[in-house]
């Protein structure tokens, strides 16, 4: 027989020998602390050489737990959301929620590493909340949205301290601040019920019925619970008179501590009703509770629950906008990384400038973040250890809500950019990728929207009758006139100053008119604050002795936009009663709402 050899055998085009296996090298991160120049930049330029020291050492290694642990316990997290187990084999109601053993090991992780504790020990003074935050800000991006649980921890313990740490929280407070374990407890925070969210005054029902030993009863719907799986929480409710009458607004309001379950481990007077499905942040234990007559304790005045949860909601801000940062770092870092091993068009993609270019502008979208972020954690640790002049507390008040809802907004756009870096990997779901859009998108929306925080900006301008908006003006002159003796600078330095002229203008035009005008407004003017004040902290950053040519071009980049986008809207007719109508007629064209039908 005439056989030809394998060798002679036709080629199968496709064959499995052929073509084999696509493989793409994927990005890979490396130790967080290392990778970012930026953030080592900061903290070397602003912390005391001593404290930089222990800080860096401190950071570089916990970046490396960063790598080598906790962000494959992140992934394990979103792989294996909670379950809730309302019965058990004999029809007995339990409301378990079941977590898997990674998100219980983030817990005990963020005890080890005193991701709360370090705020409170102030082992570092008022620099204590920078370490803090930079230390969460390596953390976020790796732990599976653990931080939800840590935000609301922190917002707890901080409410504590401010009201004297109350003897029913005595112990809460050592747990919460507690780098032990065994001893850590993670808070909860039930504000949110069936009428919404930010709207506390109007929208909680929830009452308490006071008890012989002091304590109360809570009966009510909580429709909104973020990590349902908390030791504690905090919670409003409305206390009801010895006649019966219950007071409504923000006046009967007062603020209740609870642990949720008690000495038996069975869960105190609550009723899981159902975990919810979100977008994102799966792995986040979320569900709608039905008090019916948990034991509680009333640790406000009667009728100031609201003032009394406010040194919680610059917490929580904060720490929204720390994932926010985080999230937009991480995007751009594995980006970078991706960039050195993909090829298109013969050549890999950090060698297209188009690429590089987009790169680059994320990358000043999240410096000048950044710089907003630490601003924030600068100006609480001055507040907390009281070393806060009145102009400096007034520029926290306002930054809070600024910085919350523009880093919000920048996370969503930057990781949006981020994912087409990878093209088609960063669609899919296996790549780890896309959970990283579905998570940003809670960033605009917890911890009060765009509109809400841009109304609580204006809330603040009224009742420090201007004082806020002094302070801003003043610290942003003179911070940017450090720059002014830099000739790469100056015309960055002009471009601040003008838009500083531009909405002192503004704020003066719109005085004068309606109410509805600046209302209108505040978005815009919200945005303006956050640009303005951006632009100057780069400038700032990029003035210093030893900054480099990125610094520099960085500020130069921030501040070619517009930075006072309130006066372009203003100019064209955005804020006018007109503008308003049409607004509406705009959104209902032809709608029968219009016609009086709806």
């Amino acid at each position: 027989m005439d056989q030809k050899c394998p060798s002679q055998q036709p080629r199968v085009l496709f064959g499995r020998k052929e073509i084999q296996v696509f493989c793409q090298e994927p990005p890979r991160i490396g130790n967080p602390y290392l990778e970012d120049a930026f953030l080592q930049g900061y903290l070397k330029a602003h912390l005391p050489s001593k404290v930089f020291a222990e800080v860096s050492v401190e950071l570089e290694r916990f970046g490396g737990r960063v790598k080598n642990e906790i962000d494959l316990l992140g992934r394990e997290c979103e792989l294996n959301p909670p379950q809730l187990k309302q019965f058990d084999a004999w029809g007995q109601r339990v409301d378990q929620i079941v977590t898997c053993p990674a998100w219980k090991r983030m817990k005990e992780i963020s005890a080890e590493e005193g991701l709360i504790a370090e705020a409170y020990e102030r082992r570092h003074s008022n620099w204590s909340r920078v370490h803090q935050i930079a230390k969460l800000y390596l953390y976020a991006p790796s732990a599976g949205a653990f931080t939800s649980s840590l935000a609301m921890t922190d917002g707890a313990a901080k409410v504590t301290e401010s009201l004297g740490i109350p003897k029913p929280l005595e112990e809460a407070f050592i747990h919460l601040t507690s780098r032990d374990p065994l001893k850590f407890w993670t808070s909860g925070q039930w504000m949110t019920e069936r009428k919404g969210g930010s709207d506390v005054a109007g929208g909680t029902e929830t009452i308490a019925l006071e008890r012989p030993d002091g304590s109360y009863s809570l009966h009510g719907l909580k429709w909104f619970t973020t990590a349902t799986d908390s030791d504690m929480t905090l919670t409003l409710a409305r206390t009801v008179a010895a006649n019966g009458q219950i007071e409504q607004g923000s006046k009967g309001l007062s603020l209740f501590y609870l642990e949720v379950r008690n000495k038996e481990g069975k869960l105190n007077g609550i009723e899981i009703q159902r975990l919810k499905e979100k977008l994102g942040t799966r792995q986040v234990p979320t569900a709608e509770l039905l008090l019916d007559g948990a034991r509680a304790f009333r640790i406000s005045a009667e009728g100031r629950g609201v003032a009394s949860i406010a040194s919680m909601l610059t917490i929580t801000r904060i720490h929204n906008a720390i994932s926010a940062v985080a999230s937009m770092r991480r995007v751009i870092t594995m980006a970078r990384d991706y960039a050195t091993k993909r090829e298109s068009f013969g050549k890999t993609l950090k060698d297209h400038p188009l690429h590089m270019q987009t790169l680059a502008r994320m990358e000043v979208q999240t410096r000048g973040a950044f710089l907003l972020l630490m601003e924030m954690g600068r100006l609480l640790g001055l507040e907390e250890t009281k070393n806060a002049t009145q102009q400096e507390q007034h520029m926290l008040r306002l930054l809070t809500p600024v910085v919350k809802l523009y880093t919000g907004k920048q996370a969503v756009a930057v990781i949006s950019e981020g994912l087409e870096c990878f093209g088609g990997q960063g669609y899919m779901e296996d790549t780890g990728l896309a959970a990283a859009s579905r998570d940003a998108q809670v960033l605009t929306i917890w911890e009060g929207t765009t509109n809400i925080l841009s109304l609580d900006v204006l809330r603040a301008l009224v009742k420090s009758q201007g004082k806020v908006l002094d302070a801003f003006f003043s610290t942003a002159q003179a911070k940017s006139k450090v720059a002014l003796g830099f000739s790469e600078l100056e015309p960055s330095v002009q471009r601040v100053e003008n838009a500083l002229h531009k909405l002192r203008q503004f704020t003066q035009k719109i005085s004068s008119k309606e109410a509805v005008g600046m209302q209108l407004a505040a978005r815009d003017f919200a945005y303006t604050l956050a640009r303005i004040y951006g632009g100057v902290l780069l400038l700032e950053h990029a003035a210093r002795p030893n900054a480099s040519a990125t610094d520099i071009y960085t500020a130069q980049r921030w501040c070619h936009q517009d930075l006072c986008p309130v006066d372009s809207e203003d100019k064209a007719g955005a804020y006018s009663t007109e503008a308003a109508s049409m607004d509406t007629s705009l959104v209902y064209d032809r709608h029968p709402v219009l016609k009086g039908r709806l």
